[in-house]
Formats: structure tokens, C-alpha cells, sequence
């Protein structure tokens, strides 16, 4: 086959970096029978039997040479996508390296110190001051713009690294998926506008398509998927998960329309509320239920399903709350009358099954809002794990906000378990314009909206008639439109044409290298090992001499792996003095694309074996002359 055919037939995206051949004998790939004790995800076997990791502690692992092998390749894939800008050259990131140690000062601003709370690894230094392990890196990278740039002409800007991050993990477990320190791309753009040329809408297209591009190329199944921001922050994300029924996340999806988002963030289609009573309702009744706060339970005490049961989720308004808290640190001390105007806590009204978002609480509030605290729940006399909607109009001061789901009050008016405003009782028939009254129709006091976490079976909100369908998946990537979350809580303005100072607005885009090398393990592999793509494999091929001293087989083995360097394809030949049946297990263990066997029946016919990992049976026997251009098709 001429060299111009094989370049031609060549997958576009091998690397044009100089391919190489390692000997089995002379690198480190200790695989082994016996999985850990703790591993439970087939990615945290595999990695461990076929010899890519060893654990260290605690959700702390080697990476060995097999295993840095395919990292290489993955963050080679993501430079050069970064460096392209996903193909939009005017959105193109440079690299850079930020230190791993973060001084606490930097947190001062943004507060996220408290965000991230006891996942933030806390080290101090011998004179006593706080440092973190880098978590992320948007204070420091937001300190060195602030610092370096002070003119609209400087911007926009894209930065990136790839850098080792840090969490301190409660439970950490699954092996990579979830453990203490690991290994990131975080890339950081910086806008004067949102919108046109320059704007941050650009740079976030670019990056979604740059981590589509990403995800392809590593040969992922994936998903792009519309997400909360969580900790980071910001207006808009998605999250980009590799599809597999292993996943930790749950993915609700529209089979007729696409969309996809996870439960967090999905929407539901439309719904209609109805506030009025049931026709000739029964009183409303009390029942004592001791030490049965929860929902579950009080169903079953009852008789009922939790369906039948209306759940309060009590949230705080942020900000007023932090002002108490700035009055004093004793909550005995708080003087709510001396706050401004304005709902401090919003009651969010669910069906008994379901779960409050915060995310659409806040939406539908149009402020900030947090899970409520205790003691400010107690001081204003919340009876809590037993309230009820009505309780509302015991707030003469207006400071509740009542939300009711579209779910809590059904087209057809139905009677409702609830809280009783008492601790210890709850009450059943109850009725919504009954029970609370004129306030329903007071917007400013109570709306109906959609507050809760999407399920399946729900209405699609992007195709009239399609309901909402489950899929599990891992999420490898996240992109972020932070705004000026960071800029103003770290004082980063630059002067504008008219040399006015504004706000820098800022986006935020990360993918967890060693996260997409479990991901894909947990996406690809079989009963015998893991099934590498092609394009992020530690190597193309694997050729097994079953007799490495006979120089027929050493010969034809070294002649081999220099034509498929010379293509762009690693090569491992696995030259130990070992039975055949240790090697093929081995091989399929550690899941090379292509095995290339040698043998003296095959080679008596001028032929090698050669086999697909992924291609049940012992292979097919290929003519020397055509090997390389059999390798080609089985990569493709």
C-alpha cells in the first residue's frame, strides 16, 4: 500500500506527533487478578486490574504509565481544540499555569471559602496564615487580570490550564470519579459586552462547540446538557455528561425534541393550577402525629399516599438574612423590624413526592435565596417539620412569600395532608381558598410557579405531547456564563470607550481530564476489560510475539512497529516470557484497539493474527503484506 493511500485512509485524528514503541518488559503495567476491597464502579476496577492506577490514600491515586499515556492524550486533544477556540480563531484560549496553593485573602470578596465549606482543603503555613488547595482557579486568575489589565482595547481574553485541583471530599469513592485530587482544564474569558463580536456569547459558543469537538475526538458517547451553576456561580451552564447506565447523575430528556438537561435544571411543560376548594369539603381535622416530621412517615401513620401530602420547604432571602446576621452574632439579638422592606422567607409548596428546587425558588422570587436557618426559622415561630401554607396568615408584617407548584394545586381540587402549624400534628382536608383565604390573590404575597425538580413522566416544556424520559450519564465538562460575579466581588473594572469604569464580565468552562479517563472506562469496556477509542488508547496496537527470542518473530515484530510509527500509531509489544493465555488476557484486560499476534502457524502462511478488542473470537488471519493496512480499517 502506497504511502500516499495510507495517509489518505489515516483516521483524521491520530496526532502528528512522533508515534512510539515500548516494550511490556520495560514499563510498569502491574496488572493483576484481584480488584480493592472498596471498589464498587467498573472504572475503579478495571483501572486498578489492568495496572492505569494505585491508590496512595484516600481518594488519592498514582497514575502510572498506562494511565498518563491516556491522559496525554486527552489534554493534547483539549489544547489543541482551546488553542483553535473550538474553530473560531478569534476566540482562541492561551495557556497558561496557576499555582496550586491559594492565599485565603483572595477569598475575601467572593466569600466561597464558606460556598465550598468543609470540601476546601484548609493548610497553614508556618507564619500562621490560611492558603487553600485549589479547588478552582477564579480568584487567582481574577486577581492577575485585575492587576495586569485596565482598558476595553485589552480585552476579550480566554486563559486556560491544566493543573492538578483539590477538594476535600467527605466520602471519596468510585475511584476517579470522585476523589480528592484530580486532574482539570479550567479556562477563564474576560468581556466588556454579552452580546456581538468580542462578547462573552461568542466565547461560550465557541467553547461548546470546542468541548463537542473534545468529547468526539476522545470517541465519547455524550450529551450536552442545560445545568444549575452550583458553587461557581453564574447565569447560564451546561454540563457535557458521558452517557452510561453506571452514571452518578440523572439526565431527564425529550425524545422528540432533544432537549436534555439535568433534574436540577429541567424544565417542566405546562401546567395549570387551580386554588379553589373541593365541593362540600369536610372540616378540616387535626391528628396528633409525635415525632413524625417526615413526610414518609406520616403517610403511613395516616393512610395515605405522600401524593396526598403538601410539603413546605422553608427558604430565606440571602441577603436580608445576612444583614441579621451582620446586626449580631447571637440570633436572640436579631431585630427583624429594623430590616428593610421585603419577603424574608419564602415558603415553597410541593407535592409530597416531589422535591423543591432552589434554583426555581429563586427564579420565581426574584431574589437570592438559601435553605433557612433554624434559629431564624424558631424566632419567627415556624412549628418546623410541621408547617402548613396557612401559616402565612399569621404574617402581619409581610414577610413571608408563599410559592405554590402547579402540582400542589391540581386542576381538580382535591383535600391535602398537611403540617398543622403545631408541633407534633398535622391536619387532613385540607383546602386551599378554605384554609388560607384573599392572600392566593395577592401576587405580591402568593404565586403559583413552578418550584420543584422535574420527573420522569412529566410534560416536555419543548414538545407538546412528549413527556420527559430518564438517561444516567457522567459529567467530564461544565461551561459557565459567570457574568460579573467575580469581577465585582474582586473590584476588576477596566475604563470603556467613553473612560468610564465597568464591571468585567467573565465566562468559565472546565473539563476533568482524569474524570473523561474513568467516564470513558465506565462507558466502554466488557466482561474481560476496558475498550479504548482509538484516539486517547495508551497505545494503537498491541503485537504479542508468543515467542519474543525467535528471531523470526523478533524480526517481523520490529518491522511492524516501524511501519505503524511511521503512520502515527504507538505500539506495545508484549515481549515477556509468558504463556499465550496470560498475554491474551492481559490484552484484553488493558484493552489496546488492535492486537497483532505472532505465531509460527500464522507466519508458516506468511500471515499475523489480528483481532479488534472490541470483535468477539480469536481473529482473523491477515498476509504480512496488507497488516498495517488492516490496522487502519480495524482503528477506524
Amino acid at each position: 500500500m502506497s504511502t500516499t493511500a495510507i495517509n489518505a485512509a489515516k483516521p483524521a485524528h491520530f496526532p502528528l506527533t512522533p508515534a512510539i514503541t515500548h516494550r511490556w518488559s520495560r514499563t510498569l503495567i502491574p496488572t493483576t487478578r484481584e480488584a480493592p476491597n472498596d471498589a464498587e464502579t467498573a472504572s475503579h476496577i478495571l483501572l486498578h486490574r489492568a495496572g492505569f492506577i494505585r491508590q496512595v490514600g484516600a481518594g488519592i491515586y498514582d497514575y502510572l504509565p498506562l494511565a498518563w499515556r491516556v491522559l496525554t492524550k486527552v489534554s493534547q486533544i483539549v489544547r489543541e481544540e482551546m488553542d483553535s477556540g473550538g474553530g473560531t480563531p478569534q476566540c482562541a484560549a492561551s495557556e497558561m499555569l496557576m499555582p496550586a496553593l491559594e492565599p485565603f485573602e483572595l477569598f475575601e470578596g467572593t466569600k466561597r471559602d464558606q460556598d465550598y465549606g468543609d470540601n476546601l482543603f484548609r493548610v497553614k503555613d508556618r507564619k500562621g496564615r490560611m492558603n487553600a488547595l485549589a479547588p478552582t482557579h477564579e480568584e487567582v486568575i481574577t486577581e492577575l487580570m485585575r492587576t495586569s489589565v485596565s482598558s476595553y482595547k485589552q480585552l476579550p481574553l480566554n486563559l486556560y490550564q491544566i493543573q492538578t485541583k483539590f477538594r476535600d471530599e467527605a466520602r471519596p469513592r468510585a475511584g476517579l470519579l470522585r476523589c480528592r485530587e484530580f486532574i482539570m482544564k479550567d479556562a477563564y474569558s474576560f468581556h466588556t459586552i454579552v452580546d456581538g463580536a468580542g462578547g462573552l456569547n461568542e466565547t461560550y459558543d465557541a467553547m461548546y462547540r470546542a468541548y463537542t469537538n473534545i468529547f468526539t475526538r476522545c470517541g465519547l458517547t455524550f450529551a450536552a446538557v442545560e445545568a444549575e451553576s452550583g458553587p461557581i456561580g453564574g447565569s447560564a451552564s451546561h454540563e457535557f455528561m458521558v452517557m452510561c447506565e453506571s452514571g452518578e447523575d440523572t439526565i431527564l430528556t425529550c425524545p422528540k425534541s432533544g432537549y436534555a438537561a439535568n433534574v436540577e435544571k429541567c424544565e417542566i411543560g405546562k401546567r395549570i393550577a387551580n386554588l379553589a376548594d373541593v365541593s362540600n369539603a369536610p372540616d378540616l381535622s387535626v391528628i396528633t402525629t409525635p415525632g413524625l416530621p417526615g413526610i414518609d412517615d406520616v403517610a403511613r401513620f395516616m393512610g395515605v399516599k405522600p401524593a396526598d401530602m403538601l410539603k413546605v420547604v422553608v427558604f430565606q432571602n440571602k441577603s436580608l438574612a445576612k444583614v441579621l446576621r451582620e446586626q449580631n452574632k447571637d440570633p436572640k439579638a436579631w431585630d427583624i423590624s429594623k430590616l428593610p422592606p421585603g419577603p424574608l422567607f419564602v415558603l415553597a409548596v410541593v407535592r409530597g413526592d416531589h422535591d423543591a428546587n432552589e434554583g426555581k425558588v429563586r427564579a420565581a422570587a426574584g431574589f437570592a435565596v438559601e435553605m433557612a436557618e433554624l434559629a431564624l426559622m424558631e424566632k419567627f415561630h415556624f412549628a418546623t417539620g410541621f408547617i402548613s401554607p396557612a401559616v402565612i396568615k399569621n404574617d402581619s408584617a409581610n414577610r413571608v412569600l408563599l410559592l405554590i407548584d402547579h402540582d400542589a394545586a391540581p386542576p381538580q381540587p382535591k383535600l391535602w395532608v398537611t403540617g398543622a402549624d403545631t408541633r407534633d400534628h398535622h391536619v387532613k382536608n385540607f383546602s386551599w381558598r378554605r384554609d388560607v383565604g384573599p392572600i392566593l390573590d395577592d401576587t405580591n404575597r402568593c404565586r403559583v410557579a413552578e418550584v420543584r425538580n422535574a420527573v420522569v413522566g412529566d410534560a416536555s416544556p419543548r414538545a407538546e405531547g412528549s413527556t420527559l424520559e430518564a438517561a444516567r450519564g457522567i459529567e467530564v465538562g461544565h461551561i459557565f456564563k459567570l457574568g460579573t460575579k467575580y469581577s465585582d466581588a474582586m473590584g476588576f473594572a477596566v475604563l470603556d470607550a467613553t473612560q468610564k469604569k465597568q464591571p468585567v464580565i467573565m465566562g468559565c468552562y472546565g473539563i476533568g481530564v482524569s474524570r473523561t479517563m474513568a467516564a470513558c472506562v465506565e462507558m466502554s469496556h466488557d466482561d474481560n476489560g476496558i475498550l479504548w477509542p482509538a484516539a486517547i488508547a495508551p497505545y494503537h496496537v498491541l503485537i504479542t510475539p508468543l515467542k519474543p527470542d525467535d528471531e523470526r518473530q523478533k524480526t517481523l515484530t520490529s518491522d511492524l512497529a516501524k511501519q505503524l510509527n511511521a503512520l502515527g500509531l504507538d505500539v506495545l509489544i508484549d515481549d515477556r516470557d509468558e504463556r499465550p493465555g496470560v498475554k491474551f488476557k492481559d490484552a484484553d484486560l488493558v484493552g489496546i484497539p488492535v492486537r497483532i499476534t505472532l505465531g509460527d502457524k500464522a507466519l508458516d502462511q506468511n500471515s499475523v493474527e489480528m483481532k479488534a478488542r472490541k470483535d468477539p473470537g480469536k481473529g482473523d488471519l491477515v498476509p504480512i503484506a496488507d497488516a498495517t493496512k488492516k490496522v487502519l480499517e480495524l482503528l477506524r
